[in-house]
């Protein structure tokens, strides 16, 4: 598939700071105009620097769109998002953050009965809209291109008046010592915005983002409850966050 091989690319660049088009070309399969347009189609959108003959990182940072992190750790978020659902109880009030891992678990909470879900991603309430059993607020805001959430102040004001019973937040990196980051700083506000209204607050990464930590602070770990990874999750990764109060499921792809 085309995106996941951008998304492939974009992961290149960014743990080796450079690609070149040959090397690309062979790991891929493809042809080198291939590859060439494919990081053509990556620079028009800001993603990367096209160089002669391969790419670098953008030099103002580089955030991967949503579109091309669905493909990614599919399984791996499948089952996440299957593990998360099962912590709910038909009638609760549950919050949904965006991204691709938070997107599994609305999907695997659709059937749901008698639910009430509070989130701030286009994406998730154009997939909920139609579920006559799922009571769906959407909270407005900034909208972010990347990742599809409403952010911003008033984003923050609208989540301040419900309470939650549990709240999903995806995040783009998790540890111990730096808690749960993300690659925005008006969007780590949001998250915490429902992390602060939530009785529970349960994180949903798969194990690629476990031991990472990206640009913007959301919570430390003593606001955790929760982590739902997947099995892949380092051991010692694991152990530090269990050591530190938080639940850990690591959920087995399918």
């Amino acid at each position: 598939m085309k995106a996941e091989r951008l998304g492939e690319i974009l992961d290149r660049v960014v743990e080796s700071g450079s690609v070149d088009v040959p090397r690309l070309a062979q790991e891929f399969g493809v042809s080198g105009a291939t590859i060439r347009r494919d990081l053509q189609a990556l620079h028009e959108q800001g993603l990367i620097r096209r160089t002669h003959g391969g790419a670098l990182p953008n030099p103002g940072g580089m955030e991967m769109p949503i579109r091309y992190k669905a493909s990614r750790q599919l399984r791996q978020k499948r089952a996440i998002g299957l593990a998360a659902a099962a912590l709910i109880s038909d009638g609760e009030v549950v919050g949904l953050t965006g991204g691709t891992t938070a997107t599994e678990v609305a999907r695997a909470l659709a059937d749901r009965r008698d639910l009430t879900i509070v989130t701030n991603a286009l994406n998730i309430a154009a997939e909920l809209v139609s579920r006559p059993n799922i009571r769906l607020v959407v909270v407005g805001g900034n909208a972010r291109h990347a990742s599809y959430e409403l952010v911003g102040p008033a984003a923050e004001q609208m989540i301040a008046q419900y309470h939650l019973n549990v709240a999903f937040v995806g995040t783009d990196g998790f540890t111990v010592s730096a808690g749960c980051t993300t690659h925005d700083e008006m969007e780590a506000h949001t998250d915490l915005a429902f992390i602060r209204q939530a009785a529970r607050t349960v994180v949903v990464a798969d194990s690629s983002k476990i031991g990472k930590v990206t640009f913007a602070r959301i919570c430390g770990p003593e606001l955790v409850d929760t982590l739902v990874t997947d099995s892949g999750i380092e051991p010692e990764f694991q152990a530090a966050a269990e050591a530190a109060g938080v639940e850990v499921i690591a959920a087995a792809p399918r």
